[in-house]
């Protein structure tokens, strides 16, 4: 299986399936000598981990990772960091109905007829349980880009949307609920509203909205590998992802160039910030942000049409523990993804110039 890895000179790849024995990575181009916070890692973990609130799936895993190489006495040594998740709480036979059979809108039928042979037990390699290595390597790549913030907060969930841009919240309180909305009020109506879509036996998607700040001017490639177009891949890469936007996003094709146009200061900033921090494919100083659109979950647990193995109409139903909507668990996946890139464009920027 080609694809596994993600990045340039700060590489992480990963391995492992939901029901496998673990889950893990290794990160590769880390330099030596950077102290980390262990503690950090393992809060950015439990941010994502099932089971932590009424609204997300109700497996139990405590996500614990344990760290193989890579790290001594606290530091980074600048070899590879080897780590893994072990999972403790699979119930596989939830998943023994979908042996011979394809759950709609889900990665069961691409992935047999890709490979001709799968591990259907929820989900095996194509399962999001795999994006919480992609969070300990972000919350490594956050250590070493030190002073830049990264914060992501859920903006929508259905049509419940906040009505205020970034600007015009306070995000510390994106973590004081279980939604990780940072205005209080409507993440009460998204998290009573997610409790009623579980109490029916369906799903419901949203979006998740990422704010970077003091990203330093020039991380980026101008052709094919943009910073905005890496964070694209990498939001895309996240299970359940159909949509990005970046800056105006699909807003600016109503505006006119002359209101669009980003007026410079004389400090090189801008007025507005329409441009969403990238130019020309390259970081320009100011707020990166963007926003990253999920589908509802695919697993719904009711009554559905599907078809076998052998191309016939059967009636399933959904089972086993599965979110009824995902934004609150991808919070943190995001700010791990963007940090990877950010990371990894550091890198790169160092060989550009003296």
């Amino acid at each position: 299986m080609a694809g596994n890895s993600f990045g340039n000179l700060f590489k992480l790849s990963t391995f492992g399936e939901s029901h496998g024995v673990a889950i893990g990575g290794v990160l590769d181009g880390c330099p030596a000598g950077l102290e980390l916070d262990l503690e950090a890692i393992q809060k950015d973990l439990d941010r994502r981990k099932p089971g932590q609130s009424a609204i997300v799936t109700q497996r139990k895993e405590p996500d614990t990772v344990e760290f193989y190489s890579g790290v001594f006495e606290g530091k980074t040594t600048g070899t590879p960091i080897g780590f893994a998740i072990h999972n403790t709480n699979q119930k596989s036979h939830d998943y023994t109905h979908i042996k011979d059979s394809y759950r709609p809108s889900h990665a069961d039928y691409t992935y047999d007829q890709k490979y001709g042979f799968r591990d259907y037990r929820g989900g095996g390699r194509s399962s999001a349980r795999e994006t919480a290595s992609r969070v300990v390597a972000g919350a490594i790549a956050k250590q070493f880009l030190k002073n830049i913030k990264i914060n992501a907060f859920v903006s929508q969930v259905g049509e419940l949307k906040l009505d205020k841009n970034y600007t015009e919240l306070d995000l510390s309180l994106t973590e004081s609920n279980p939604v990780r909305c940072p205005d209080p009020k409507t993440a009460s109506k998204m998290e009573d509203y997610i409790k009623k879509i579980k109490k029916e036996g369906d799903t419901v998607g949203g979006v998740v909205s990422c704010v970077l700040q003091n990203v330093p001017i020039g991380l980026g490639e101008p052709v094919f590998d943009k910073l905005h177009a890496e964070l694209g891949k990498a939001m895309l890469s996240i299970n359940a992802v159909k949509g990005f936007e970046y800056g105006s996003g699909f807003d600016g094709v109503s505006m006119k160039g002359s209101e669009h146009n980003d007026q410079f200061n004389q400090d090189g900033t801008t007025k507005t910030n329409y441009s969403g921090g990238v130019q020309g494919g390259i970081s320009n100083g100011m707020d990166i942000y963007f926003n990253v659109a999920f589908k509802p979950v695919a697993t719904i647990i009711q009554a559905y049409e599907t078809i076998d193995k052998n191309g016939k109409m059967i009636q399933t139903q959904g089972k086993g523990r599965h979110d009824p909507c995902v934004v609150p668990r991808a919070v943190p996946i995001v700010e791990a993804m963007a940090a990877l890139v950010l990371a990894d464009y550091t890198l790169l920027q160092r060989t550009n110039k003296l």
